[in-house]
C-alpha cells in the first residue's frame, strides 16, 4: 500500500471507478496545527535572537585569569630581567583579574543579564559605574593599555629603589589647567629642576615641597627650557583644601639602570602594580620571598610605594581562591567592600603600602598564618 500526498490511504485495486475527495493543495500540507506549531517557533526564534541582540546598561563581573608573576606565559617570562642577576623564586606571588562584559566593547545582551542573575559568581552594576557616556570601544582599549604600561614601570621604579638601586627621575611639565595660577609662566616641555632652592628629583619631592608654601604666595621654580636653565616667579593658587598649587600637570621620565620587560598577556588597567612590584623585588633579591607560598592580591601602585584602590574585588578573592591562593593580599581602601564575601579558607590581608606588602610576604614565608589586619 501506498500513500497520496496529504497521508490519504489509496484504494484498493479494483475494475470499478472510484474517486477521492479533493481538497486544496496547500490545505492538505499545511494543517491547521501544523501552522500553529510553525507560528509559535517563529514567534521563539524571534525572542531568541531578540534576548541576544537588545542590550543591556549593565557590566558583568566574574573572576577573570589568576597569574604567577614569578611564572610564565606561552613560555615566556612575565618578568623578564636584563643588565642584573635575576635569581631563582618560588611559589606564587599572582595578580588577579576580573573578567567583564559590558561596555561599548562588550555590550550584554537580555540573555548575557539573564544568565548572570543565576550566577553566584557574577556581579552586575549599572554600567556608568565602569564606563564614561559616549566612550568608544577604542577610548576603552587605549585608556587600559596606558594604565597597565604605566603600572609596570612604576612597579620597576619602586622595586628597583626598595632593592637598592638608583633611579634617576626627571620631571617635565605636560600641560596647564584651565585658568591655573602658573598660566604666562610654565611652558609645555619645561623640566622642573627646583623649587625653592629644593631639588625636584622625585614626583614626591614637589608634593613635599608644595605642603609648606602659603596658597597665593610665590615659589621661586628654576627649569630648563629647550636646554636653558631658568628662573621663575611662580603663584600658587589654593586648591579648595587650603594647600598650595601652580595647576599644572606633570609626568616623570626614568633612567632605568636595569632593563625589565613585563609581560602580562592579554590585560589591561592598572591594579597589578602591587603583585609586579613584589614580583621584581623577589627577582632582583636573593633568597624566596614567598617561602615556597601561593599568595594572591591587588593594588595599584604609586611611585612612593602607596597601595590604591581597585575594582572587582569580589571577584579577584573567588579567582585567588579557585586557583589555590591561601593568603590574598588587599588595599585597605577596598575592605569595606570585601567584608562579607570573602571565600572560605582565604586569609584577606590589609595593606596600603608596599611596605606593608614586603612585611607580610615575609612573615608569611616565616610560617606566620594568621594575626594580620584583614578586611
Amino acid at each position: 500500500m501506498s500513500n497520496q500526498p496529504g497521508g490519504d490511504p489509496a484504494p484498493a485495486s479494483s475494475d470499478t471507478e472510484t474517486t477521492t475527495p479533493e481538497a486544496p493543495a496547500k490545505a492538505r500540507l499545511f494543517g491547521r496545527g501544523n501552522i500553529i506549531t510553525a507560528v509559535v517557533a517563529v514567534v521563539i526564534i524571534a525572542a531568541i535572537v531578540a534576548l541576544n541582540v537588545i542590550h543591556v546598561p549593565v557590566a558583568i563581573l566574574r573572576p577573570g585569569p589568576v597569574t604567577n608573576t614569578l611564572g610564565t606565559i606561552d613560555g615566556k617570562p612575565v618578568i623578564q630581567i636584563d643588565g642584573a642577576k635575576r635569581y631563582p623564586a618560588t611559589g606564587n606571588l599572582d595578580f588577579t583579574t576580573v573578567s567583564m562584559a559590558g561596555g561599548p566593547q562588550y555590550p550584554v545582551s537580555v540573555m548575557e543579564w539573564l544568565r548572570a542573575k543565576l550566577d553566584s559568581n557574577a556581579e552586575i552594576d549599572p554600567e556608568s559605574e565602569w564606563f564614561q557616556t559616549g566612550v568608544t570601544s577604542q577610548e576603552v582599549q587605549q585608556q587600559g593599555n596606558v594604565e597597565m604600561t604605566n603600572s609596570q614601570e612604576t612597579a620597576e621604579v619602586v622595586a628597583l629603589r626598595a632593592a637598592g638601586y638608583t633611579v634617576p627621575e626627571k620631571i617635565t611639565v605636560a600641560g596647564l589647567e584651565p585658568k591655573a595660577a602658573a598660566t604666562g609662566y610654565f611652558t609645555t616641555g619645561d623640566v622642573l629642576v627646583s623649587l625653592g632652592g629644593h631639588p625636584v628629583t622625585t614626583l614626591d619631592s614637589i608634593s613635599s615641597y608644595m605642603s609648606t608654601v602659603t596658597p597665593g604666595s610665590k615659589v621661586a621654580v628654576v627649569v630648563t627650557r629647550s636646554g636653558k636653565r631658568m628662573t621663575l616667579q611662580v603663584p600658587t593658587a589654593n586648591d579648595g583644601s587650603g594647600h598650595a598649587v601652580f595647576g599644572i600637570e606633570v609626568v616623570p621620565s626614568y633612567t632605568f639602570p636595569v632593563k625589565i620587560t613585563v609581560n602580562a598577556g592579554d590585560v589591561g588597567g592598572p591594579s597589578a602594580g602591587t603583585m609586579f612590584t613584589l614580583g621584581i623585588y623577589d627577582l632582583l633579591t636573593s633568597g624566596s620571598l614567598t617561602g615556597g607560598n601561593k599568595i594572591a592580591g591587588t593594588g595599584t601602585m604609586a611611585e612612593d610605594g602607596t597601595v590604591g584602590p581597585i575594582g572587582g574585588i569580589r571577584q579577584k578573592m573567588l579567582g585567588a581562591k579557585g586557583a589555590g591562593a591561601k593568603f590574598f593580599l588587599a588595599p585597605d581602601s577596598d575592605c569595606s567592600e570585601a567584608k562579607g564575601h570573602i571565600p572560605s579558607g582565604l586569609t584577606v590581608i590589609e595593606i596600603n603600602s608596599f611596605s606593608d606588602a614586603l612585611t607580610v610576604v615575609k612573615e608569611i614565608a616565616a610560617g606566620k598564618t594568621s594575626g594580620f589586619p584583614g578586611c
